[in-house]
């Protein structure tokens, strides 16, 4: 019976997915666009933080690498296709993170943190001098976008933004998925292992070091393809998505959601994107807004909306029964 219900709110989770466009109109569902890729970015920061205790404060510089290498490769080589171009800024923010992790999994802790700090500040330097390649502070905006080809079949324009809207939530949707099965593999006890008791790891014969590289690793790979849908959805990538906010956004949405639970940063950036959505049409003071939701959150939430959750389940849950004697 479970499964029977697990398998009929996923049809019916895959039918509004199709319909929300036709439904809500544009605005609403630009807005779903926008609340994915930052729940792709926030879970990327969570498989890091929540399963691996990587405290990472500048997983920004991913997401930058993941769009500037989309739309460096849409503007620089004619033959690129859409699929190719997100793959592109997935490899370069792998490849960044793979650079990266003979240095980082030496570390853990706030020196880990504040290592990011330094390479993320280093990045957005880098970002706003060179100018020839990355725009500076305008960015690279009004690359082409190609249509999404299915050789010797048909070719869908993705300049249609309903037609952009189905190509960014399979795309995001199945790297969800992914980072879900990879918190269910045997490797993923292993990552609960190492944020419980990494030495006890270590002793059982798991090399440590290395599985945080992976890690690492996984959670730049996928932050890129966030950075990538993001670039391409606004035809623009800037400073700005390296920038220090960039950075601590991800992992507010964790903190607010409920950091090592899966559906806790979806349900972070969904809070955030509605919350900033609401606080723009009432005034134009929205960082304050933003932090006086975040502050009342921690302070009445600390383990987030899923430790919330999970103490309502306790307290009117059905309690266990005794052994029969």
């Amino acid at each position: 019976m479970k499964k029977a219900i697990k398998w009929i709110l996923w049809i019916a989770l895959g039918i509004g997915l199709v319909f929300f466009p036709i439904v809500f109109g544009i605005y609403y569902t630009n807005f779903f666009v926008s609340v994915a890729i930052m729940a792709v970015f926030a879970q990327s920061i969570n498989i890091e933080l929540g399963y691996t205790r990587l405290l990472n404060f500048g997983h920004a510089m991913f997401f930058g690498m993941g769009g500037y290498g989309t739309a460096l490769a849409l503007q620089h080589i004619p033959w690129m296709s859409l699929l190719g171009a997100v793959l592109c800024g997935m490899f370069l923010a792998a490849l960044m993170a793979l650079v990266f992790c003979p240095l980082i999994v030496r570390v853990s802790g706030m020196a880990f943190a504040m290592l990011h700090v330094a390479f993320n500040s280093l990045l957005f330097m880098l970002a706003l001098k060179l100018r020839d390649i990355t725009g500076g502070e305008d960015g690279l905006g009004g690359f082409p976008i190609p249509p999404f080809n299915f050789p010797g079949i048909i070719s869908i324009n993705m300049k249609s933004p309903f037609n952009f809207y189905y190509f960014a939530v399979a795309i995001l949707a199945i790297s969800l998925w992914l980072m879900w099965y990879f918190t269910k593999t045997p490797f993923g006890q292993v990552m609960l292992g190492i944020r419980d008791n990494p030495k006890r790891v270590d002793y059982l014969g798991f090399k440590v070091p290395e599985s945080k590289g992976l890690v690492y690793i996984v959670g730049g790979a996928f932050a890129g393809v966030a950075g990538s849908i993001y670039a391409l959805f606004q035809n623009l990538i800037s400073v700005d998505a390296i920038g220090p906010v960039n950075s601590f956004l991800p992992v507010l949405m964790s903190l607010v959601g409920g950091i090592g639970t899966f559906l806790g940063p979806i349900i972070g950036s969904a809070f955030f994107q509605v919350v900033e959505e609401l606080a723009r049409h009432f005034t134009d003071r929205v960082e304050l807004v933003m932090g006086l939701t975040l502050v009342i959150v921690i302070l009445f939430a600390p383990m987030g909306f899923m430790g919330v959750y999970r103490d309502l389940k306790v307290r009117w849950g059905k309690p266990p029964s005794l052994p029969k004697i």
